[in-house]
């Protein structure tokens, strides 16, 4: 039976270059080492000969020589290096496996599980770890994330069975931990992040809460009950994240040593500078934790508005200074 694509094609990236580091190398010998009958490797060397470089004719495709039970390689069509990952890219299919992986009833869970443990085999073997940079010009550390912890278990269990939830959770926006009873809707994926939609009792509306900010989840001995009037939110990506509309809003300049709040806090209308600044406006719900937020950052962020933040940044920053007689 002739292999799948999803296995053959792997398999057909590597076959050159392990043909032009084994010339001469018998077809028997080639098909045991990639572990696949000899008929099979047969074939993948056939179609090797149907690619190469655009234009497609002589002196584009790969070309093979057969001696005998033999093959070499006489022309490579550039494709002279073995398919790999750099550090960075592996991290980033980790990191989205992974979130696959937390999002029940989205995908196959065991085809996530099995590819996800062998890009960390692979990377382990590579010599990447968690911690330990890399040396220069061989890419960058991975940090592959860590795996689902109690809470998040007691989340999904929640959604699957349709029960309440009671959350300890960290909000961002507020820089606070707080507890409140939710009753879950649904699990989404977005960005690469798994969260919970649900309906916060506390709020008296819909909110998201990100599963990694989970400090601790109880499952309850009620059933889920958002009111009927209830409805999750719509779009993706960052339309679904984006904060709701009672919320503060500043705008930002980010020098690039701020540009890491872009990444880390929802930001909207991103627009890049060439000196690696950012202009962004942020939503955020508590004036006080934004102003300290500000102050940490100094003088790698801008305030373009609102005034009355501009003016509390500047009036906290004068405290700061009179507390150590530097004020005036």
């Amino acid at each position: 039976m002739t292999a799948g694509v999803s296995e053959r094609l792997p398999r057909l990236l590597t076959l050159v270059p392990y043909l032009l580091a084994r010339p001469g190398i018998a077809v028997a010998d080639a098909a045991a080492d990639f572990g696949v009958p000899e008929a099979q490797l047969r074939r993948d060397l056939e179609l090797l000969w149907m690619c190469g470089l655009p234009g497609y004719g002589p002196g584009d495709l790969v070309d093979l020589s057969f001696e005998g039970d033999t093959v070499t390689v006489t022309f490579d069509a550039g494709m002279r290096r073995p398919l790999r990952l750099s550090g960075a890219e592996a991290a980033t299919l980790a990191v989205a496996l992974r979130a696959l992986a937390d999002a029940p009833g989205m995908v196959d869970a065991d085809a996530v599980q099995r590819a996800l443990a062998k890009i960390e085999d692979a990377a382990g073997k590579a010599g990447v770890t968690h911690d330990a940079p890399e040396p220069a010009g061989e890419g960058v550390a991975v940090g592959l994330g860590r795996r689902p912890g109690r809470a998040e278990d007691e989340v999904r269990r929640a959604v699957e069975t349709g029960r309440a939830l009671r959350l300890t959770y960290y909000s961002a926006s507020r820089d606070a931990v707080g507890r409140r009873v939710v009753d879950p809707m649904r699990l989404l994926l977005v960005d690469a992040s798994a969260y919970l939609e649900a309906w916060c009792r506390r709020a008296e509306g819909v909110r998201l809460f990100r599963l990694d900010r989970v400090d601790d989840a109880e499952v309850l001995d009620e059933p889920s009950a958002p009111p009927p009037g209830a409805r999750g939110r719509e779009g993706s990506g960052e339309d679904l994240l984006r904060p709701d509309d009672g919320a503060f809003v500043a705008a930002l300049v980010l020098h690039p040593a701020a540009r890491w709040v872009a990444e880390y806090y929802p930001v909207e209308d991103l627009h890049a500078d060439d000196d690696g600044s950012a202009r962004v406006t942020m939503r955020y719900g508590d004036r006080d934790w934004m102003v300290r937020l500000l102050l940490g950052l100094g003088d790698a962020v801008d305030v373009l508005a609102p005034p009355d933040l501009v003016e509390a940044r500047r009036a906290r920053a004068r405290e700061a200074l009179a507390a150590y007689g530097e004020g005036g």
